[in-house]
Formats: structure tokens, sequence, C-alpha cells
């Protein structure tokens, strides 16, 4: 895991704007730091109602890294059959999966000791 980049809560924010562009559901940004073993310092979790939203809410997180801080995913998985889509930036783990396969895999319970927030929660907040 490389260090945490200077823009990590701008790359976040970017994130989140591209799941917002294409109305990806319940977004859960879990913040892994204080856990030890961790795999990333961040995992962003959303998801579609259908393999087309699922994968156009993975592209919209990557044209909006790409045009606001010309980062793109080191790796990315799943976009094939757009059921669960892994975007890995190194420090932030981006899952966006079908609604059938983020109910199965439950992926917010393995890392319940995390930090976590609704960034929806945030902007009814503002308004």
């Amino acid at each position: 895991m490389r260090e945490l980049p200077i823009d990590a809560p701008q790359l976040l924010q970017s994130i989140v704007d591209g799941i917002f562009d294409v109305k990806g559901k319940e977004i859960r940004c879990l913040d892994l730091r204080s856990i030890k073993n961790r795999v990333a310092n961040f995992f962003v979790i959303c998801h579609g109602d259908s393999n087309t939203q699922v994968k156009a809410i993975a592209d919209s997180i990557e044209k909006q890294t790409w045009m606001q801080h010309a980062e793109e995913p080191w790796h990315k998985e799943g976009m094939n059959n757009a059921e669960w889509v892994l975007l890995d930036f190194g420090d932030i783990v981006v899952h966006v999966f079908h609604r059938e396969q983020r109910d199965h895999y439950r992926l917010e319970h393995l890392w319940a000791d995390a930090t976590s927030y609704h960034p929806e929660e945030n902007l009814t907040k503002k308004a």
C-alpha cells in the first residue's frame, strides 16, 4: 500500500461525485485506517439496480477521477459481467455492486469495525 496521497479527500469526493452522477445507490465510505492488516485505507461501496447501471457507475467514477486528478485505477475487475466491479486506486478501493450481489456478500458487515458514513446524509444536512 502506498502512502496516503495529499489529495485523498478530494479523490474520495471525485469518486462519490462519479457515483452520484449516474444515481448510484446507498453509497457508504469506510475509513479502514484504524484497522490492523487492512487492504486499503478507504473502501467506497455502492450499488446499481442493473448490470448496465453498475457499469455506468464504474465508468463515471473513472471519468471523474481522471478529469479532476489525472488518476486512474491501478487495477479493475468485473467490468465484463458488471455484477461486482472493483476499482483499485491504491489507498481507495471502490466496490460497485449489483443490488443482489451486495445483499449476498454484505461487504460492509465484514469491515464493521471501520468508521463509516453515508455521503447522502451529508448532502441532506447541507441543504
